[in-house]
């Protein structure tokens, strides 16, 4: 299966944008001749651009929250719902059509949409969270683009895999991690009716993930970082975007219907295990690869039976 980084970056098929990549080259050039300081500045500040670059789509949705509370007409004939509906379709649409966005991320973003869309009209309807406006363009009371919201969780992880060229070294197999998902998942729904397994599931996902090593690029060198500590890191920034939808009344939780509150801490738990479910759906897509110098994990013999694992 593909990985996605055959994918030409749009910054290197736009005309306009050759100039910057030579003034970013020779920027680099210069930082690494002054010294290892300044080659430690232009690294982190790559970064940065770098990060941003992986959470446009995101961005983008969280920018269109804040506006529309800001800004949107209350006696507007299209709602404000719909309008944010349509708004990230366009976002999806311009983002392909400009080369953003690969078609990769976009079968990424599709396949979140409906695991995000499914989950969503399971917990409003057991009083979890609501959506307080009025809406043409929704599906039992969940409007259609709350799914972008989840999908914008899988489009960074596809994009930050790209741009950093993820490898890795002790990468868990397919046929472990799967279950893993489908288990969190399942018990998302199932734990309003049995006992909550979470506490199962964080064990399972440190036992699973606690010895992979993910390898990025920034620059010129591969660094490396464990991989859980990078769940935590996106999860803490999920939780601050779920802060922001709430602030923008986009949906309500019940103790936000008289005054809005800060998110629960408690809910990065929820968040983490939901990002697992969404690093395991791009791992479909993009199949783990071994860090440079790593041996890959042995195929399974043909006929087996098995699915072969990851790197």
């Amino acid at each position: 299966m593909t990985t996605g980084r055959a994918a030409p970056s749009a910054a290197r098929t736009w005309p306009f944008l050759a100039g910057f990549i030579a003034a970013e080259r020779r920027l680099g050039e210069r930082a690494r001749a002054a010294g290892r300081v300044p080659a430690f500045v232009y690294e982190f500040l790559r970064f940065g651009v770098k990060q941003g670059w992986a959470c446009l789509f995101g961005g983008l949705i969280c920018a269109l929250l804040i506006a529309t509370h800001l800004f949107y007409p209350a006696d507007a004939p299209l709602s404000r719902y719909d309008f944010l509906t349509l708004a990230a379709v366009l976002i999806q649409v311009a983002l392909l059509a400009l080369g953003m966005e690969t078609w990769e991320e976009a079968k990424i973003i599709a396949l979140y949409h409906i695991v995000g869309t499914v989950m969503e009209i399971f917990k409003t309807s057991v009083g979890s969270w609501i959506y307080p406006e009025a809406s043409l363009l929704r599906i039992m009371g969940v409007p259609l683009f709350t799914g972008f919201m989840y999908a914008s969780i899988g489009s960074y992880i596809a994009r930050v895999w790209r741009l950093f060229d993820f490898r890795f070294t002790r990468h868990p197999p397919l046929i472990f991690t799967l279950p893993l998902a489908a288990a969190i998942y399942l018990n998302f729904f199932s734990h309003h009716y049995v006992a909550d397994l979470r506490v199962l599931l964080f064990i399972a996902t440190s036992v699973l993930f606690g010895g992979t090593i993910v390898h990025f690029k920034v620059w010129r060198v591969h660094r490396r970082m464990p991989l859980l500590l990078g769940f935590v890191l996106v999860s803490l920034f999920i939780w601050l975007a779920e802060n922001i939808g709430t602030a923008s009344r986009v949906w309500l939780y019940p103790n936000q219907a008289a005054g809005w509150s800060p998110v629960s801490a408690a809910k990065l738990g929820s968040w983490f295990l939901l990002m697992i479910v969404s690093y395991v759906l791009v791992t479909l897509v993009n199949r783990p690869q071994p860090a440079p110098g790593a041996v890959a994990a042995p195929e399974r013999p043909a006929g087996s039976g098995a699915a072969r694992p990851a790197a």
